[in-house]
Order: structure tokens, then sequence, then C-alpha cells
């Protein structure tokens, strides 16, 4: 499993102007299976995705991001072994 956290390198305003093709992206990323969660930072200086995929589906996906081609912000991916869910989330736990 995959913490993804971006952090933006950029001013607010092109942020913005980047984000209605981030959106589309993440739409887009969840429809296909690549992320079980998405949300910003707080404060809003970035934002985190959760992802169960292996990591060349990851790092192919994430190169589809706006925010990444277009250099809006740093991604740093962390990856762990879900050893202990919730009930009702076994499907996050490595094999």
């Amino acid at each position: 499993m995959f913490v993804v956290s971006l952090t933006y390198r950029v001013p607010d305003e092109i942020v913005d102007f980047h984000r209605p093709g981030h959106m589309a992206w993440l739409k887009e990323s969840f429809d296909g299976g690549v992320f079980v969660a998405s949300g910003r930072r707080v404060p809003a200086v970035g934002g985190v995705l959760l992802s169960n995929v292996d990591r060349a589906t990851l790092d192919e996906s994430l190169a589809k991001d706006p925010f990444y081609s277009n250099g809006v912000a740093d991604f740093e991916i962390i990856e762990f072994n879900a050893t202990t869910v919730a009930d009702g989330y076994e499907n996050l736990l490595d094999s």
C-alpha cells in the first residue's frame, strides 16, 4: 500500500489553474481503481492519496496528473504493509 503526500511548490493561483485537470485525473484514477482515498492536507499545503495498487501502476498514474507533469507539487511516496485494518477494510490488507 502507498501513501502519496503532495506539497504545493507554486503560488495558489497556479495550483488553482491546474486544479480542474487534477480533479479530472483523480476521478479517472478512482474509476480505474488506483486510489482508495484522497483529500487536502490541513492546512491546505497539498494533498494525500492512498493507493493499494502495485508501484508500477501507481507511477504510471501519477505521471498523468497535471500537478505532477506541470511541476505544481512535490510528491513523496511512502510504501507500507497494511497488517491491521478496521472491520470492513480487509481488502486493504497485504497478503
